[in-house]
């Protein structure tokens, strides 16, 4: 075989290549024309082929059960590969808008070391601050909240730094996913906990709520605030009193 043999050959896998990603991404198609497109991209199965399979994450066909069958298409196949489909999912997921999927498909398909370490690379690009549309953050968030791959410890490390996000969805649900870990490393999150109780730019009552809710189940002792404490309780908490340097809830 001659090397302009080889280049053509090339050249029309290539070809095959991006009309495949194109229909793929193509919501107005029929369904069946995705079907075709994906089992070639499938059969390619570069990464980059697979990177294409990987982006019918990204929208909902106006069919809704067709939709949700695609995607599971998708999620069957990736997963039948193992970690060979990491990278292709990885990169997808680096700028995916919904990561729902992308991050199921890793769960699945990743050790938990290989899995946190793609984790901590999503929240590098997520970091705490202002952004413009925080919905990356808050799907992360909900996701390590559900995520048994960690240990309370690095869950913590993880997300106490949102806790003063810009958004106050992001901080809220940073004090939710706290709450669903069973035990707290206190030396790693009572101080944050307590900076986000405390902090007078904070005016989302919920977050403070919150945040209180998540100290009173750890049952620390907030001897180092106590007097702040006291009196944030008394002017926004009125649910929550002291008790042994402990926030406690009032009883009904």
């Amino acid at each position: 075989m001659g090397f302009m043999d080889i280049f053509s050959r090339e050249a029309r896998k290539q070809s095959a290549l991006e009309r495949n990603t194109k229909k793929v991404v193509h919501r107005h198609l029929q369904s069946a024309d995705r079907y075709a497109a994906m089992e070639q991209l499938r059969a390619d199965g570069s990464e980059a082929a697979l990177l294409a399979v990987a982006r019918r994450f990204s929208f909902n066909y106006d069919k809704t059960i067709e939709d949700e069958q695609e995607k599971n298409w998708v999620f069957d196949v990736l997963t039948s590969l193992g970690e060979r489909a990491i990278p292709p999912v990885r990169r997808y997921a680096l700028d995916a808008v919904s990561l729902a999927w992308p991050l199921r498909v890793l769960e699945k398909i990743a050790e938990p070391a290989r899995m946190a370490e793609l984790v901590d690379e999503l929240l590098a690009r997520e970091e705490p601050g202002y952004t413009r549309d925080p919905a990356r953050k808050l799907q992360i968030l909900s996701w390590l909240a559900d995520w048994n791959g960690s240990s309370p410890s690095e869950l913590a490390r993880r997300v106490l730094p949102y806790l003063g996000d810009f958004d106050e969805g992001v901080r809220f649900l940073a004090a939710d996913t706290l709450a669903h870990s069973t035990t707290r490393d206190e030396s790693i999150a009572l101080a944050p906990l307590l900076d986000a109780l405390l902090r007078p730019e904070e005016e989302s009552r919920r977050v403070k709520l919150r945040v209180a809710e998540v100290l009173a189940e750890a049952g620390w002792r907030v001897t180092a605030r106590l007097t702040e404490v006291g009196a944030l309780l008394a002017s926004t908490l009125p649910e929550f009193t002291l008790s042994d340097d402990r926030l406690v809830r009032r009883k009904a």
